[in-house]
C-alpha cells in the first residue's frame, strides 16, 4: 500500500526525514479493525515524529499521522479514535501511563489503510464529510475535553483563550464549541490575522496580549503555556475558577511560577491538566457536531502524494484551520 513515513528522525531537517512509497499494509491483530482511510489531517505531532521527539530510533521507519477517518471493511464509515491503551488496561485510556497514539508505537494513518483496535472505530454521522471528520481526533477532541470535561464552566459563564502567540487548531476549536455551546468567549492574542480568525469563529470579545480584561473570567483556556502565561493565567481567572493547560512551553520565568503559586494558594484556583480525549469523549464530540451542524475550519486539501508540501505549509504557520490529506 502506498504510505507516507518517516525513515530516521532528523532534529535539525525534519522534511528531509520524509519519505513516500510502497509499505506493508497491516495485519489486524484479534480485537484490531482494518480501516480503509479517506482523509487524514496533519498535527504538530507528525512533525515530531520526523525530528525523533519521544521516539525510539529503533521504531523507524514509521508511519506518520494520527488523526483520520475512513470505511471499514463492510462500508461502515468510521473516525480514528488515536490513543491506544496499553494491553490489559482498564479505565479510562487518558489515565494510562502505557498508553500510545498512532505513528509512536504503531503504524500511523498517512497510508491507504491503518489497523486500531476496534473500539477506536468511532461511528462517524451520515452529516459530517471524511475530510471534516478527520480534523477532530487531535486538536478537536483535546478542545473539547478541555471545555466539556475539565473546566467545570458552564454555558452563560465568561471564558478566555489565552492565545498569546498564535491561535492554533485547539485553541482555535476551544472559541467554535464554546460559542456554539452559549459561553461568553474571549480571546487575548498577540497576531493581528489570528485577531481575525478569533473573531470568525464566534469570539465575542478579542484582546491583544498582555492587555488585561476589564473583568476576571470563570476559566482560562491554553494550549501551550509557559512559566510566565501561568502567573498571566491565575491572575485573569476569578477566585475558584479554573485554569485548563493542554500543552507547556519551556520558559524561565522563576518569579512568574512564584506569583503563580501565590495565586493558586491564596485565590483556590484549579489548575488542569487535560490531554486528547477518550472513546467517549469522541463520540460525544462527533455527537454534539451532528446537532449543531458545528464543522471545523479546513484550511487546505492534499492528495497523499503531496504530504510534504501540506507539511511544508503547516511548518510555515501561515493557515487558519486544519490541513488535510486525502488519499
Amino acid at each position: 500500500m502506498y504510505a507516507v513515513y518517516a525513515k530516521a528522525p532528523n532534529p535539525t531537517n525534519p522534511l528531509a526525514a520524509l519519505a513516500a512509497g510502497e509499505r506493508s499494509q497491516p495485519q489486524p491483530a484479534p480485537g484490531w479493525v482494518l480501516v480503509q482511510v479517506r482523509a487524514a489531517s496533519l498535527n504538530m505531532h507528525d512533525v515530531n515524529t520526523l525530528r525523533g521527539v519521544r521516539m525510539d530510533p529503533a521504531r523507524y521507519p514509521m508511519i506518520l499521522g494520527c488523526d483520520g477517518s475512513g470505511e471499514l471493511a463492510d462500508g461502515t464509515e468510521v473516525v480514528l479514535h488515536s490513543c491506544v491503551p496499553a494491553p490489559g488496561w482498564v479505565g479510562p485510556e487518558e489515565l494510562d501511563p502505557g498508553r500510545t497514539v498512532l505513528s509512536e508505537r504503531y503504524p500511523g494513518s498517512f497510508a491507504e489503510a491503518v489497523a486500531v483496535p476496534e473500539r477506536n472505530a468511532v461511528p462517524k454521522p451520515a452529516s459530517m464529510s471524511h475530510i471534516e471528520a478527520a480534523c477532530l481526533p487531535t486538536a478537536w477532541l483535546t478542545a473539547y475535553r478541555m471545555l466539556f470535561v475539565n473546566s467545570r464552566a458552564h454555558p452563560g459563564q465568561t471564558i478566555l483563550v489565552d492565545a498569546r502567540d498564535r491561535l492554533g487548531s485547539i485553541n482555535g476549536a476551544v472559541v467554535a464549541l464554546a460559542r456554539k455551546a452559549g459561553f461568553e468567549v474571549w480571546v487575548a492574542t498577540g497576531r493581528d490575522r489570528d485577531r481575525v480568525a478569533a473573531t470568525e469563529l464566534g469570539a465575542h470579545r478579542v484582546f491583544p496580549a498582555g492587555k488585561r480584561p476589564d473583568r476576571l473570567v470563570d476559566a482560562v483556556f491554553d494550549a501551550g503555556i509557559d512559566e510566565a502565561g501561568w502567573s498571566h493565567a491565575t491572575d485573569l481567572v476569578r477566585p475558584g475558577g479554573t485554569v485548563v493547560c493542554a500543552g507547556w512551553r519551556s520558559g524561565t520565568s522563576t518569579i512568574g511560577y512564584r506569583m503563580a503559586l501565590d495565586d493558586l494558594i491564596f485565590r483556590e484556583v484549579r489548575v488542569v491538566g487535560s490531554t486528547m480525549g477518550t472513546v467517549t469523549d469522541l463520540a460525544n464530540l462527533l455527537a454534539f457536531l451532528d446537532r449543531t451542524g458545528l464543522r471545523p475550519q479546513v484550511a487546505g486539501e492534499f492528495p497523499l502524494s503531496r504530504a510534504g508540501e501540506a507539511i511544508g505549509v503547516m511548518l510555515a504557520g501561515r493557515t487558519s484551520g486544519k490541513l488535510v490529506l486525502t488519499a
